[in-house]
């Protein structure tokens, strides 16, 4: 892990890392909405957490694989 400076300021990878995979969250729940409406996913609180770590998980290990 690490930081970023940007212009004397440190920014904490993990901090980028959360605002892309809550960026990704949100394309994917578009869809996802689609099936909690119709009563496909029965506790959608759950899912949407376990769906943005996913996700997190996801942007972590891409930055964890291009970051060398």
């Amino acid at each position: 892990m690490g930081e970023f400076n940007l212009y004397g300021v440190f920014v904490p990878s993990l901090l980028i890392q959360a605002i892309l995979a809550f960026i990704a969250f949100k394309l994917i729940g578009r869809w996802t909405d689609r099936l909690i409406q119709k009563d496909w996913i029965a506790f959608p609180g759950v899912f949407n957490l376990s769906l943005y770590m996913v996700c997190l998980l996801l942007t972590h290990w891409v930055f964890a694989q291009f970051s060398y």
